[in-house]
């Protein structure tokens, strides 16, 4: 059963959100574990990208951000190149299944029960927070096992 963890931040800012997911994700692939997240939000998923790139200058985590596919041809050349990556960054469903899952959508994903442990990071924006209780209550509701990390 995919183990549920809520980071709750004391900051509503995005950056310290977004520099959140990139401490979980360097910590995640130090440990040799692939990790896929998911957002609603591309220009999210694009700030995180960028996030990444300058996170540590002195290490680099192999990610990719996938954009919306419109070809067959271009389907099948991702799900290639989705292999070497340890992170993906996407708006759409996984290609693959991956030990972490973070989760930066304002809902639960129907994939998300195929990860080893689900990510939820948590600030004090209240569209935020209140999106967070709701997939708390979800992920509740149906008896997976949760923690919470105050930050």
């Amino acid at each position: 059963m995919t183990k549920i963890d809520f980071y709750i931040l004391n900051s509503s800012g995005e950056n310290d959100r977004l520099q959140t997911v990139c401490k979980l994700i360097n910590k995640a692939t130090e440990r040799g574990q692939r990790v896929f997240v998911h957002s609603d939000d591309q220009s999210l998923l694009e700030q995180l990208d960028e996030c990444l790139w300058h996170f540590q200058p002195e290490r680099f985590v192999a990610h990719r951000l996938l954009n919306p596919i419109n070809n067959v041809a271009e389907q099948a050349l991702d799900a290639a190149n989705d292999e070497l990556e340890s992170v993906l960054l996407s708006n759409s469903s996984p290609s693959r299944t991956d030990a972490v899952f973070v989760n930066l959508a304002t809902t639960v994903p129907v994939f998300f029960s195929r990860f080893e442990r689900t990510l939820e990071i948590i600030d004090q924006q209240e569209s935020v927070r209140l999106q967070g209780r709701e997939r708390y209550r979800f992920y509740k509701e149906r008896g997976y096992p949760l923690q919470h990390h105050n930050l």
